[in-house]
């Protein structure tokens, strides 16, 4: 799998809403907030069963309503399309199922 360059990251990611670099490493991120728990606590389910099928797991930080996501494929070092697929998926859920 080939890691893509910040230029390439940042022309996908202006297409995939809510993504940005992380700036202390590579990889991408994204911020959620949620009404409650069980909201959050859903959205994550999901994105773990889609992750699992994948064999490709997300950094994640939940605390109550809020969620943070970081993606990066470690056994290349930086971010690859797997990364850019697995955010397409999470947008697409998020905004579909109106959990927020």
């Amino acid at each position: 799998m080939v890691t893509l360059s910040k230029r390439e990251i940042k022309k996908i990611l202006d297409e995939i809403e809510g993504w940005e670099v992380c700036e202390n490493r590579p990889a991408i991120k994204r911020h959620f907030t949620f009404s409650d728990f069980n909201k959050a606590f859903s959205f994550m389910s999901a994105i773990a069963m889609k992750a699992e099928r994948m064999d490709h797991h997300p950094e994640w930080s939940n605390i109550y309503n809020k969620l943070d996501i970081i993606l990066t494929t470690h056994e290349e070092g930086g971010v690859t399309a797997m990364d850019i697929n697995l955010a397409r998926f999470i947008n697409k859920i998020y905004n579909g199922k109106n959990l927020s």
